[in-house]
């Protein structure tokens, strides 16, 4: 389907080469990144890595010290006019005016939308209230929202007109568990009306259970991108074994080369060997272990940019 600003289903962001330095600090470094249409697109890393400043490059709030980005098929930030009604955003919290309602700052909101129609304003602001679950908060003062609602309200902002592309920075942020799959949901559904949706999150298990595709960034530089099946497949999955006999287990496995053992009070996991798996669990008989359960789990997001950078992920990011 032809983008109405001049881009097509097929890369709905790409950049190439995209740089930002701050003085001596190289916050992104040659960011070659390509958003398929359609997709759920998971951007993650840690604190640091350079995720929101890529955001504001590719929205137009800040400029690139090199590189190219376009947007929906056009080059930012020359062309922010003419993308930007097209684009809901969500970027490092809502910006909201406390002394107002709910629903009067989306009203606020839409009024400074040029393309929405006045005569039905109301309308929309009451359907987007309604969609982020917010009805019966509509009339409360912003100032006295918790800091989930705010991310609720900011969310409908966003979704106040049909969007080709919605951009959510850590949309689940400050959300209980029931809002965060709330949120999860209603992510689901604007990708399956034809959204493309980019996602910002340290989250790995969100956007394991959200995301289409997926982009890793560490230290401002981009270590993999592509369908968030085949980043966690590119990872060894983690050699499991259940039994009472946790310390005989873990010594057996030890010995047998199974290295970064981690011992809990009934299970032992660590990384496979290189022997065949059916020796491994013969061993561990032969040695008198109680063996309940042994099996290779599936590799997770985490392990796989554990694997790709060799450190962990900082879920504070």
């Amino acid at each position: 389907m032809p983008s109405t600003t001049g881009g097509t289903r097929g890369s709905v962001i790409e950049t190439s080469g995209l740089t930002k330095r701050y003085g001596k600090h190289l916050a992104v470094d040659g960011l070659d990144l390509s958003v398929p249409g359609g997709s759920v697109f998971g951007f993650l890393g840690p604190n640091g890595s350079g995720k929101t400043t890529t955001i504001r490059m590719l929205m137009g709030l800040i400029e690139p010290t090199s590189g190219r980005a376009k947007v929906l098929g056009r080059p930012m930030p020359f062309e922010t006019r003419r993308v930007l009604p097209h684009v809901g955003a969500l970027i490092e919290g809502p910006a909201l005016y406390g002394f107002l309602s709910g629903r009067d700052n989306l009203l606020r909101y839409d009024s400074a939308d040029p393309t929405a129609d006045p005569r039905t304003r109301g309308a929309r602001a009451d359907a987007a209230l309604d969609r982020v679950g917010l009805t019966a908060a509509a009339g409360k003062k912003a100032k006295a929202y918790s800091l989930g609602m705010k991310q609720r309200l900011g969310l409908a902002a966003a979704l106040l007109q049909p969007r080709e592309l919605l951009v959510l920075d850590e949309p689940t942020n400050g959300l209980d568990p029931q809002g965060m799959r709330e949120i999860r949901s209603l992510v689901r559904e604007l990708a399956s009306d034809g959204t493309t949706v980019f996602l910002s999150s340290h989250l790995l298990d969100e956007i394991e259970q959200v995301c289409t595709h997926a982009a890793v960034m560490a230290q401002g530089r981009l270590i993999t991108q592509g369908p968030v099946a085949e980043l966690a497949a590119g990872a060894r999955g983690r050699l499991s074994v259940t039994t009472p006999d946790t310390g005989d287990a873990a010594r057996v496995l030890k010995e047998l080369g199974v290295a970064d053992l981690v011992v809990t009070e009934d299970r032992v996991t660590g990384e496979p060997p290189g022997t065949d798996l059916a020796d491994v669990n013969a061993a561990l008989v032969e040695a008198g272990v109680r063996v309940r359960g042994f099996g290779v789990e599936r590799a997770s997001l985490e392990d796989a940019f554990v694997a790709l950078t060799g450190e962990g992920f900082d879920v504070a990011g």
